[in-house]
């Protein structure tokens, strides 16, 4: 090769460098937040919420102190079947970037070899003579798109967005897996404490049914006293299986959120301390502003990144209205076993433009579609930011209203018992009916029952509130658990791919939560 084709060569290589990327088309991205959620607030939520450090919202389940939840939750993060595939997408979108990122380097890279054998037959008119020989070939092509217009980039950068989303939406998951175990478990506790309640209330009315069954029997009653009392006790008594239905429901319930079949849970079996109790806490403990954490809800960073992407995906779209710059070269060897004849050595370098002038508008369609998408997008993102706000607004309110009705439940509960009692003595001492004795009974279920309810609706609330403002995505399990990451490495070389995935959770983390 001269001295002058090398220095070609170069040239042309030092061109394609600073060509490479040196302009992208399409929009760069911008966050379409609107103006009132920078600063959003509201009254409900000023009044539930308390500044501190501890519990970290990301960790909020441990405001109720319930080892037994905390247990539950550790589990769930381990073997939740919805959250493994969250984090599978997270591994997916990370092998899509690397798909992407290939588009940096010659798109076009082939190399060839043959090993050919010739036979001939030659004829003098006197002699006839055959023979063969053999003749080897190799070759070497490469084709390489210059990103002149920024289409590679661009591609990489929706590709990289959508990794990010794909970590926002296994963070959603985390957050919405959280709040059910929480749901549910109280759910069950709730179930159990209004079955003790509709136990001791069936007792009570047992004793009275007996009494005025006694009556009857001796003639001292009419039957209409003894008739009421039965049906207030079997009334009772028939809510008793359907609230043990409602227990062995949440148990169902709570081993699929677990990772298991529908079954009772032994270990919550084996733990009666916490058992029928429903706690009352009456202020989520934040680190941060309200306005601050609906944003970094994972479920509005996924949509926000979703943006980003699509936004992307116009300069990709764009650049095919543009000339495409390629750099094409073969590098080609040839010998034969014929005496005498030479080896070859060729090289063809040079570059190539194509550009698609007569498309009939499919191009530029597909840019408006692009750009069609993006701005979808951009309203589901405003609506995602709007109905989270409303859900955390809707979530305070019912708190504000729960915690209003547990002073006056827990007073009317009070005075119900104390009613009864009060309908006891004077019933005893012959000054009013029995109907007045049944009507207490009746009046304390009721009270006492209300109570148990409300309490559940206030953690209920209390749950809202924090899944409404993006708490409790954290966890100490990796995207991919252990046995899943032996079982893929075993039908495909994933390099470091699996790694990559656990690490960029971690780092995201820490960085999240140096943030609050």
């Amino acid at each position: 090769m001269s001295s002058l084709t090398r220095l070609g060569c170069v040239a042309v290589l030092l061109g394609a460098v600073c060509l490479n990327g040196c302009m992208q088309v399409g929009p760069d991205f911008q966050p379409q937040r609107e103006a009132w959620s920078a600063h959003w607030s509201s009254a409900s939520i000023e009044q539930v919420v308390a500044r501190g450090t501890q519990p970290d919202i990301r960790q909020w389940w441990r405001i109720f102190g319930d080892a037994n939840l905390e247990r539950l939750i550790a589990d769930a993060d381990a073997n939740n079947g919805d959250l493994k595939i969250a984090g599978l997408r997270v591994l997916e979108a990370r092998a899509q970037l690397g798909i992407a990122l290939a588009g940096r380097y010659p798109q076009v890279q082939q190399a060839n070899a043959d090993v050919l054998y010739a036979a001939r037959k030659r004829s003098d008119g006197f002699n006839t003579r055959s023979g063969g020989y053999w003749q080897y070939g190799a070759g070497l092509s490469i084709g390489w798109e210059l990103d002149f217009w920024g289409r590679f980039s661009r591609a990489i950068e929706s590709a990289d967005a959508a990794f990010f989303a794909a970590q926002a939406n296994r963070d959603a998951a985390l957050v919405l897996l959280h709040a059910q175990v929480a749901d549910t478990y109280f759910t069950m506790r709730t179930a159990e404490a209004r079955l003790r309640i509709a136990r001791e209330n069936a007792q009570l009315q047992k004793r009275s049914y007996d009494i005025a069954q006694k009556l009857f029997k001796s003639g001292e009653t009419d039957e209409l006293d003894f008739q009421q009392a039965k049906t207030q006790y079997l009334g009772t008594q028939s809510s008793i299986p359907e609230l043990q239905s409602q227990i062995v429901l949440a148990h169902h319930a709570l081993s699929v959120l677990l990772g298991r079949p529908p079954g009772p849970l032994p270990e919550l079996d084996a733990q009666s301390g916490k058992v029928g109790v429903v706690p009352l806490v009456n202020r989520a403990v934040l680190q941060d502003v309200p306005a601050d954490l609906l944003l970094r809800r994972p479920d509005v960073r996924a949509a926000e990144y979703q943006m980003a992407a699509q936004s992307a995906q116009i300069g990709v779209a764009k650049a095919d209205l543009y000339p495409s710059v390629s750099l094409l070269g073969s590098l080609v060897w040839s010998a034969s076993s014929l005496t005498g004849s030479p080896n070859t050595l060729a090289l063809v370098a040079g570059p190539s433009i194509t550009w698609n002038l007569f498309d009939h508008g499919r191009i530029i369609n597909n840019v408006r579609v692009q750009d069609a998408r993006l701005q979808q997008l951009t309203v589901a993102y405003q609506n995602t930011v709007r109905e989270a706000a409303r859900e955390a607004d809707d979530a305070a309110t019912a708190l504000i209203a729960s915690l209003q009705r547990d002073a006056i439940l827990n007073d009317a509960q009070g005075a119900a018992r104390r009613s009864l009692t009060l309908a006891n003595t004077i019933y005893r001492e012959g000054y009013s009916d029995f109907q007045r004795v049944l009507d207490a009974q009746r009046a304390l279920f009721a009270q006492q029952d209300a109570y148990v309810v409300n309490r559940s609706n206030a953690v209920g609330s209390l749950v809202a509130v924090y899944k409404a403002l993006g708490g409790g995505w954290d966890t100490e399990q990796p995207p991919i658990d252990a046995a899943t990451r032996a079982q893929m490495r075993q039908r495909t070389d994933w390099g470091d791919l699996l790694n990559e995935a656990d690490s960029a959770s971690v780092s995201r983390s820490q960085t999240e939560g140096a943030s609050r």
